[in-house]
């Protein structure tokens, strides 16, 4: 559960006020042992400064240009991953994306936020509040959710729940598998850590609280690369028309650029549509 360490700065800023105190008043106080009991983690410290989910105007958000691009955010790669879209079936419209691996999965969202304040502890509420079978718990993201789900068949499958806040936007991840227990399971480990490293791109786009954050189906870098130079030329070319009395024609057939694309990035990822 202390995977990231999530909340050390302000457990140490309080510890040390704590000691001050004591030595004003001169009293030896212990206060792990004097602190009320929780269930609750700390309010979840650091994001955008040592940890992630990132937003891409972040200071330290990570180099994504390596990542598959999903519109509202991006997926770094990891071997053994699988991915699967979310789409709606008569719109197409993308929903989301869920990751596979080992026996674990991760299905993510990303929503619209308000400018003042976060979302997570509200959708918190609207759940626990819709399934009696719900329970808090303190996770490495702060306070999660625990929440038995009947799937076809009837087989029951445990669930954890995580919602992180950023910048107008809040990420929600839903794991199942083994990553639903976080008992330091190497799925869990290597779900905790893949969530974390997620980058979301809010955008400028009016939405309002809950809505999901537009989407559209995985570019990969290739694409983005080949995308880029292909807009590259073309504003060249437009450059060029601007100049008087040019030739008409190629200038050299040296200058001819042939243009690649693949939507595949060997056994690191496969998509399912």
């Amino acid at each position: 559960m202390g995977l990231f360490g999530f909340g050390k700065k302000k457990r140490e800023r309080e510890e040390a006020e704590a000691k001050a105190e004591n030595r004003e008043d001169e009293a030896a106080v212990d206060t792990e042992e004097t602190a009320a009991p929780t269930d609750v983690a700390d309010t979840y410290e650091g994001r955008g400064e040592s940890y992630g989910p990132w937003d891409v105007d972040d200071e330290n958000v990570p180099d994504y240009d390596e990542y598959l691009d999903m519109g509202s955010y991006y997926l770094p790669y990891l071997a053994g991953l699988q991915l699967r879209i979310k789409a709606n079936r008569s719109t197409q419209e993308i929903l989301g994306a869920t990751i596979s691996y080992g026996a674990s999965s991760l299905e993510i969202e990303a929503f619209a936020a308000p400018k003042t304040m976060g979302l997570w502890d509200d959708v918190r509420a609207d759940l626990l509040e819709a399934n009696e079978k719900a329970s808090e718990h303190a996770g490495v993201f702060g306070t999660e959710l625990h929440l038995p789900v009947t799937v076809k068949g009837g087989k029951t499958v445990n669930t954890r729940i995580v919602g992180v806040d950023g910048p107008r936007w809040m990420l929600r991840g839903i794991f199942s598998g083994k990553a639903a227990n976080d008992d330091g399971n190497s799925d869990t480990e290597a779900l905790n850590k893949y969530f974390a490293d997620i980058v979301v791109e809010r955008g400028d786009e009016p939405l309002a609280p809950r809505d999901l954050i537009p989407m559209h189906p995985p570019v990969t870098p290739a694409q983005r690369q080949a995308a880029a130079k292909t807009k590259d030329q073309a504003d060249d070319k437009e450059h060029l028309d601007d100049i008087p009395d040019k030739p008409e024609g190629p200038f050299d057939s040296d200058q001819q650029t042939e243009v690649k694309t693949t939507l595949s990035r060997g056994p690191m990822f496969s998509e399912v549509r």
